[in-house]
């Protein structure tokens, strides 16, 4: 059985996965729509940022930076033979230094002159035009170009913009396009805020779900609704180990330092394992500091956006007139 040294292990530690691929199995990179990102031929869920090199492999639901991480978990090789490689058969690859890469400042897109193109596109999934003039009044969503993006803008306490979440409103084989803007700061993710003072703040998983809550809400403007810019789980059934899944999310521990006049948090996650089990984290985490209403959707495997497009769909139905017979 073959045997590393510490040294070769920290070495290859080192190594980041895309530069990994890059030098040699480039083959294997294919670019996405995505700005800076790329994806495996043989694995189009497996998807890697060249600046980050973070990777995510969805199907797996694992994820990484390093390339002995990727040799292990998506090539299926074993640790020593890994390090082994990165080290003896790929020695310009032991850099003595890591370079650190400048951060990018946040600019929002350009805005477009209207936002016909994302309130028609809304109003498909189910959002309502008070909903939509809403948040267009308050500059949190407009309509970005040249590629006619929903822009979802989260705010600091000064408002001035420090997040932007994009969403396409074409989509190609169901799938329509997604991405933070580079140098978004996820504490301050996208939040609709009330008519007028309140104690409560909702939270859920995405901007649309914020949307789509508050349209089957009938409009309400009662409370804050803060999307969280995604959630960590763990894949059902799996081991859980250390506390990384346990971490509040960064979105809810900023507006809560920022409202102390906060008294309620009503947790809107999706009704899956996910959902479900980031609830449970929060609820234990809030509870006893705060009043905790669980409020999920009721139908198992869905989110509020799906369930305002599902009423958007009834109501179509439930509108057309009988053809005569």
């Amino acid at each position: 059985m073959p045997w590393v040294t510490e040294e070769e292990i920290q070495a290859a530690k080192n190594m980041t996965a895309y530069e990994y691929l890059r030098t040699h199995q480039a083959q294997r990179l294919q670019k996405t729509r995505t700005r800076n990102e790329w994806q495996l031929t043989d694995h189009d869920s497996f998807k890697i940022n060249e600046l980050s090199s973070k990777w995510h492999w969805k199907s797996r639901d694992i994820g990484g930076v390093s390339a002995l991480r990727f040799l292990i978990e998506v090539d299926g090789m074993k640790f020593t033979d890994a390090v082994k490689l990165l080290c003896e058969e790929s020695p310009s690859f032991i850099p003595t230094q890591a370079v650190e890469r400048e951060k990018l400042p946040f600019k929002l897109p350009e805005r477009y002159c209207n936002c016909r193109r994302i309130r028609a596109y809304l109003n498909h999934r189910g959002i309502s035009d008070e909903v939509i003039t809403y948040c267009i009044s308050h500059e949190i969503l407009y309509e970005s170009v040249p590629y006619h993006n929903a822009v979802f803008v989260g705010k600091d306490e000064s408002r001035k913009a420090r997040y932007a979440f994009l969403r396409g409103i074409y989509e190609k084989n169901g799938k329509g396009f997604k991405m933070e803007q580079t140098g978004s700061e996820k504490k301050y993710s996208f939040c609709i805020p009330p008519e007028r003072e309140t104690k409560r703040v909702a939270v859920y998983e995405a901007c649309i779900d914020a949307l789509a809550h508050m349209t089957l809400e009938e409009g309400n403007r009662d409370k804050y609704r803060l999307s969280l810019g995604g959630i960590a789980a763990p894949k059902e059934n799996a081991q859980i180990q250390g506390e990384r899944f346990k971490k509040p999310p960064d979105a809810l521990e900023e507006f809560l330092k920022n409202h102390p006049e906060i008294k309620e948090i009503e947790i809107c996650t999706d009704n899956d394992f996910a959902g479900r089990w980031a609830k449970e984290q929060m609820k234990k985490h809030y509870e006893g500091t705060y009043q905790i209403i669980c409020n999920l959707p009721e139908k198992e495997g869905a989110d509020y956006a799906d369930l305002a497009k599902e009423k958007k769909q009834e109501n179509k139905c439930r509108d057309r007139p009988l053809e005569r017979r």
